[in-house]
């Protein structure tokens, strides 16, 4: 018996020696009674990491679980979440018996324990949730520390295949003070089942949807030491139906039309105006819906590009139909094409859009006489008619003033004849200009079409890509 109580005596020296506290005694199985055991043996310690000694780390179990994606700030390049911290540890030496005090586990304000100062690194905002002034503790000397957060964290976006993009945020756990040998992170769950939770309990999400979470403890090497740290990478996709309906799909409408519209008649005013119309309505729908454009420095989104591409060809367009429209009606007057600009279009660009050259004309146009030569040869003066032999009957001249009638209408006759035969036949230096023009608009075409067609293609590929990635 006395060698019993003499271990007795060894073992709790040896505890109160390495900083163990005694077992709680409970008068009574009442809160009072055991609230009062609670102010008198760990209340007053509130001050102190509760360890055994000061050279032994803190072990933070740590969870979380996200409840809502509030928004993404492409501009400060930022993310909004609200999520339920866990924080769990031990605090060493304290216990009690469930049936001698009444309860396993009750709910003590935080101000009478010691709470780890674990934050978020990322934060760029205050902390605008809920305060929770209450915390868990267990007889076996368990704490239980349960709060939301709303977080406001820095995030590199990365927007160049909006709206199909997928960004990478992280959330990464650390004590601001403690090094790892105060204070150790341990992760508490696996991130398969945070995400699965998170899943379950999720109430906001908007335009962005959760696809996975992932975890990676790592520690931060300073000169006094490390810091013990739980890194969480929340990635979420961009749900993209809003920016399809909104934005591409009626821009797609506005450049197949204007595409549609190089089957008017290239010399015709109603393709221009038609054209310019276009390009104001364009222009007008890109103001409107600037808004749903992510505003950003670098890199330039793949949208914005397809859109001033979109511009740029629409007034290439309507450029090209005012310089068809001009060679239409003006070329008459130009000088002769320069011989490189012939060859190039005529030659080398008219086969690439398979419209090949036209063949010049095999007609023979003839050409009157001049008026002069033309009245001296067919008019017979009186001494002609009377140095004819024979018994031709002689004829009288006619007087003057029929002959003036005659040589007026003759030139005038002349001139019909030649007007007539250049609108017909035309001359080499308007037909070139004209077949230059019309390679030009069959050119600018078949761009439209190669640029609408990888346009598409693209937008295809990446909305595949991001929805099986």
């Amino acid at each position: 018996m006395t060698e019993i109580k003499t271990a007795r005596l060894i073992f709790i020296s040896f505890s109160l020696f390495h900083g163990f506290a005694a077992a709680l005694n409970c008068t009574s199985p009442t809160p009072k009674s055991l609230f009062a055991a609670l102010e008198k043996e760990l209340f007053p310690r509130n001050l102190m990491r509760p360890v055994k000694s000061f050279s032994d780390p803190l072990n933070i179990s740590i969870s979380m679980t996200v409840v809502g994606i509030l928004g993404v700030d492409e501009k400060d390049q930022s993310l909004t979440m609200f999520i339920w911290q866990v924080l769990e540890w031990n605090i060493e030496g304290l216990s009690w018996d469930e049936r001698e005090c009444g309860a396993k586990r009750v709910s003590i304000p935080r101000e009478n324990l010691w709470i780890p100062d674990v934050q978020i690194s990322e934060f760029i905002d205050e902390d605008k949730s809920p305060y929770t002034p209450y915390v868990y503790l267990y007889n076996t000397g368990r704490v239980y520390d349960d709060k939301p957060i709303r977080v406001t964290s820095s995030c590199k976006l990365v927007i160049y295949t909006f709206p199909f993009d997928v960004q990478n945020c992280s959330l990464t756990f650390v004590s601001y003070l403690h090094l790892a040998g105060d204070i150790r992170m341990i992760q508490s769950t696996t991130a398969a089942k945070i995400l699965e939770y998170s899943r379950q309990v999720m109430q906001v999400q908007g335009e962005w949807s959760l696809v996975d979470i992932q975890e990676a403890p790592t520690t931060l090497e300073i000169t006094e030491g490390s810091y013990s740290m739980i890194k969480f990478y929340i990635i979420l996709k961009r749900r993209p139906l809003l920016y399809v309906v909104n934005l591409l799909i009626p821009s797609c409408f506005l450049i197949i039309v204007d595409l549609f519209s190089f089957l008017l008649p290239p010399e015709s005013v109603d393709r221009s105006s038609f054209k310019m119309t276009l390009i104001l309505g364009y222009t007008v729908f890109l103001l409107i819906m600037n808004d749903l454009l992510p505003v950003t420095g670098s890199p330039t989104p793949l949208i914005s590009v397809f859109f001033s591409v979109s511009l740029a060809l629409m007034v290439a367009s309507l450029l090209e139909t005012v310089f068809i429209t001009n060679i239409q009606f003006s070329s008459s007057q130009y000088s002769a094409a320069p011989k490189w600009l012939t060859v190039l279009v005529l030659r080398y660009l008219a086969v690439v859009v398979c419209l090949p050259p036209k063949k010049k004309s095999n007609r023979v146009t003839v050409s009157l006489q001049p008026a002069s030569r033309a009245m001296n040869s067919t008019i017979i003066s009186s001494r002609g008619l009377q140095s004819i032999s024979g018994d031709t009957p002689q004829e009288k001249p006619p007087p003057e003033p029929a002959l003036d009638e005659l040589r007026i209408l003759s030139r005038d006759l002349t001139a019909i004849r030649l007007q007539m035969d250049k609108h017909f036949q035309g001359n080499s230096t308007s037909q070139e200009w004209q077949m230059i023009g019309i390679v030009i608009d069959r050119m600018l075409f078949c761009l439209y079409i190669l640029f609408i067609s990888a346009s598409f293609i693209t937008i295809i590929w990446i909305w595949i890509d991001s929805n099986i990635g």
